[in-house]
C-alpha cells in the first residue's frame, strides 16, 4: 500500500473508520498540532546522548500516538476504537509525567533566577521548542474542544503537563551539559 491515496487531494481527509472531513476542520488542526509536537519531541531525541532524556522523550512520543489517535476518532466511534485494542487518554498517563516533573524539580539548581532564554544547548533548544508546539496544540485543542460535550479532559491535562515536563526537562539538558540554566535579566 502506498503513502500516496489522492484521497486527501481536494482538500478533504479521512478520521480513524472512514469519516471524510475537511482538513481545515478543528479537529484536524487538533490531531495535526499534535503531530507537529510529536516530531519537535522527536527532533530533540534525535540529539539527546542522555538516556534519561531519550527515555522521557520517547515515551511522551508513544503517549502523543495515543492523543492523536483518540483526537482523529469520532466519539461515537471510540467504543469500536476501544475493542480495536486502542487506547484513550487517562489520567495515568497525566500521572506519570506529573512524577517525573515532581521528581526532576527536587533538583534546586534547574531553576534560573530570571527569565529562560532558550538555547543554552541543542537539546534543550529543541525541547524549548517542543515546549512552544504544544503549548500551541493545547491552545488548538482547547478551542476545538470547548465546543463539545464528549471531549476527553484528559487530553488537556495531558498536554498541560507535557509543557512542564518539556520545560524541566530542557532546563536538566542544560544542567547535565554543566552549561548554566540559561537565564537573563530583563
Amino acid at each position: 500500500m502506498s503513502i500516496v491515496t489522492k484521497t486527501g487531494d481536494k482538500g478533504e481527509t479521512s478520521l480513524m473508520y472512514g469519516r471524510r472531513l475537511s482538513k481545515a476542520d478543528p479537529r484536524v488542526d487538533a490531531y495535526g498540532s499534535v503531530d507537529e509536537l510529536s516530531a519537535a519531541l522527536g527532533l530533540a531525541r534525535s540529539i539527546a546522548t542522555d538516556k534519561f532524556l531519550s527515555d522521557q522523550i520517547l515515551a511522551a512520543q508513544r503517549d502523543l500516538i495515543v492523543v492523536m489517535g483518540e483526537l482523529a476518532t469520532a466519539p461515537s466511534d471510540h467504543e469500536r476504537y476501544a475493542k480495536d485494542g486502542f487506547h484513550l487518554t487517562t489520567t495515568e498517563m497525566v500521572d506519570r509525567i506529573t512524577a517525573v516533573v515532581f521528581e526532576l524539580e527536587k533538583n534546586k539548581s534547574l531553576y534560573p533566577k530570571d527569565w529562560v532564554v532558550p538555547g543554552g544547548t541543542q537539546v534543550s533548544a529543541a525541547l524549548d521548542f517542543a515546549r512552544t508546539t504544544c503549548r500551541r496544540a493545547e491552545r488548538h485543542i482547547a478551542a476545538f474542544s470547548a465546543e463539545k460535550k464528549d471531549f476527553n479532559p484528559e487530553i488537556l491535562r495531558y498536554l498541560n503537563r507535557l509543557s512542564d515536563l518539556c520545560w524541566v526537562l530542557a532546563r536538566y539538558a542544560e544542567n547535565t551539559r554543566n552549561h548554566p540554566v540559561s537565564d537573563v535579566l530583563p
